[in-house]
């Protein structure tokens, strides 16, 4: 299979999303917190918009293929119930990786005031895709390498079901993460765990050793090494250094899953 990089500087119709307290408290609940808006809920509203985005630019059909290898995330102000946003999404990058072709979608969300809400660079990986056409577009620039020796912070229990109830807490659908039989056929050894949930578990239990409080968070950067499957324990590490949170999380056998985890905090 081969992925064109023409696709980059395509964008497609900005989606809609009405923010309810509903899926705000879902997501956090999905996750085991009770505080919410979780630091992560924007790739909830992001996700369609992405969707939206591959399907008109051609790239769903790649979508088996699919797997999160990065993402930045700022957090202009959290959302809220009751809000009506607009997600702008467009292709900026595409890149060739040994693994396959590695694009990045970029996602602005804005309120009904046009107010910026948060801001997303969100790379992915489609994996055994050649890209043809030449390299477009600057790849997503790595968080920095952590400049604090990292202590193990928690444990993550992840349970057999867990990608199910973030698929539904979420409403992030992909048959990668429910799927058995679509997982192995894309690939897999079987379902795996989002990324984002990774990701989102992660920062709460950071949030919750240090006792940050979720609207603390201004920005959320993280690169993804490893599947995650199901049931298995993960291990945080992380340090506290000055205004941000380094983190790493690790699998059963130790390597790493999620690389470079950086939160900043507000000034």
């Amino acid at each position: 299979m081969k992925l064109s990089s023409a696709v980059v500087g395509f964008a497609a119709p900005p989606t809609e999303a009405l923010v309810d307290a509903r899926w705000l408290m879902a997501f956090s609940a999905g996750l085991g917190e009770t505080a919410f808006p979780h630091p992560l809920f924007p790739v909830c509203y992001e996700w369609p918009a992405t969707h939206e985005l591959r399907e008109r630019s051609g790239l769903q059909r790649f979508n088996a293929q699919l797997v999160h290898a990065q993402h930045d995330m700022v957090i202009h102000r959290p959302p809220r119930a009751g809000d009506k946003l607009s997600i702008a999404a467009q292709v900026v990058a595409a890149r060739s990786r040994k693994p396959g072709a590695y694009v990045v979608f970029r996602l602005e969300a804005r309120d009904a005031a046009r107010t910026p809400v948060s801001s997303s660079d969100f790379g992915v990986l489609y994996r055994g895709v050649a890209l043809e056409g030449g390299e477009r577009g600057a790849a997503l620039e790595d968080p920095p390498a952590h400049s604090a020796n990292l202590a193990k912070t928690a444990s993550i229990e992840i349970a057999a079901t867990a990608a199910h109830v973030y698929t539904e807490c979420a409403r992030i659908w992909n048959p990668i993460h429910t799927d058995p039989d679509y997982a192995r056929a894309a690939g897999l050894p079987g379902i795996i765990l989002h990324g984002t949930a990774t990701l989102a578990l992660s920062i709460s239990r950071v949030l919750n050793f240090f006792r940050l409080t979720p609207a603390s968070v201004q920005r959320v950067r993280c690169r993804f090494s490893g599947m995650v499957l199901m049931p298995s324990t993960l291990a945080v590490f992380a340090a506290l250094a000055g205004k941000c949170v380094q983190f790493e999380t690790r699998g059963e056998q130790g390597k790493p899953v999620l690389e470079r985890g950086r939160i900043d905090l507000l000034q």
